[in-house]
């Protein structure tokens, strides 16, 4: 029995094993992370068996992405944080954006109810969405797939864009030695702690959001020094190109193209209304617009806050973006979408 549960968790990540290192090898953009999500999703469409990590190892992933995210916060850096409220105030400008323009074209043109629209066109909180269509009676494969996209293209564009671009923020975190094993092991004890508590509170992306916190208050109170060891971070990234490329398990090629179009017309309206409120951050305070960008972006959490960190860009400003847009969501998308169930 314990076989059989961990056989297609194996296939999964040796698949996303081979992805990193062949993207590697061909000096792709974020190679640890894309490589993994682009192998994964292949196997997943030819009909491989692919799937996630059970909960508990998933979660220990979630703890050290935490980690990583969260040791290049300094007292400095937190010095920046006052010109952060005018970019959170256009960051939820964004997201209203989104969720009032997208919904109206996908009932439109692909023909959808209101609630499959609306939670299709919801910028993140995949998990929390996809729970949400069950409890409304949504199409929950349409929304998964719709989803899935958003998360999948953003994923694998965004590093390629920055560097195509050549706009890689001049200002890039300086690489300290590693962190010591003692400490380390207590940052991931106390890390765990803290995202079971947090989930208990049903807050999203608890493990993640706990390791960050931890990280953050041991690196800024000196606690600890260094950095995450290259060779667990990196294993961390494998792991999530391979959880976003395992949501393709299972969907026909029918079902594929049925939803692919949908599922690019909002990421690219996603990404354009994001990209407007953006600019329009970046001129308010000045702010270097490929960390905005990043930080606006309707991607993963997780994803969004690893590729920070892989692309050389303030991790704890990108983090916070997006939790504060997940925070966001959650209150945000049960109220318009049993609104729509009633309409």
């Amino acid at each position: 029995m314990a076989t059989g549960l961990w056989r297609a968790p194996l296939i999964t990540l040796g698949i996303a094993a081979i992805g990193a290192a062949i993207t590697f090898a061909l000096a792709f953009p974020a190679p640890f992370l894309t490589g993994p999500a682009i192998a994964v999703t292949l196997a997943g469409l030819a009909g491989v068996k692919t799937q996630a990590l059970p909960s508990r190892l998933r979660d220990a992933v979630f703890v050290v992405l935490g980690l990583t995210i969260g040791q290049g916060v300094t007292p400095e850096a937190l010095d920046a944080m006052q010109a952060w409220p005018l970019t959170l105030a256009a960051l939820a400008g964004s997201l209203f954006a989104i969720i009032l323009l997208t919904p109206p074209v996908l009932v439109r043109f692909w023909s959808m109810d209101a609630v499959t629209a609306f939670l299709s066109s919801s910028p993140g909180h995949l998990s929390y969405v996809l729970g949400l269509s069950e409890g409304v009676k949504a199409d929950l494969r349409t929304v998964s797939i719709v989803q899935s996209i958003r998360v999948l293209a953003l994923t694998l564009l965004a590093p390629v864009a920055v560097t195509v671009s050549d706009q890689v923020p001049t200002t890039v975190l300086a690489i300290p030695a590693e962190t010591a094993p003692l400490p380390l092991l207590a940052m991931i004890v106390a890390a765990g702690i803290a995202g079971y508590l947090l989930q208990r509170l049903r807050l999203p992306a608890a493990f993640l959001i706990g390791g960050m916190l931890v990280s953050i208050v041991a690196h800024v109170t000196g606690l600890v020094s260094g950095i995450t060891p290259y060779w667990l971070a990196s294993a961390a990234f494998v792991a999530l190109g391979g959880l976003i490329g395992s949501r393709f398990s299972g969907v026909t090629w029918q079902q594929l193209r049925r939803a692919f179009s949908a599922g690019i017309f909002v990421t690219v309206l996603g990404v354009a209304l994001a990209g407007v409120f953006a600019v329009i951050a970046h001129w308010l305070t000045g702010m270097d617009l490929i960390a905005v960008l990043i930080a606006f972006a309707p991607g993963g959490l997780e994803t969004m806050a690893a590729m920070s960190v892989i692309l050389g860009i303030d991790p704890t400003f990108v983090a916070s973006h997006h939790i504060a847009r997940l925070l966001m969501l959650t209150a945000i998308v049960p109220f318009f979408a049993l609104r729509g169930r009633r309409k």
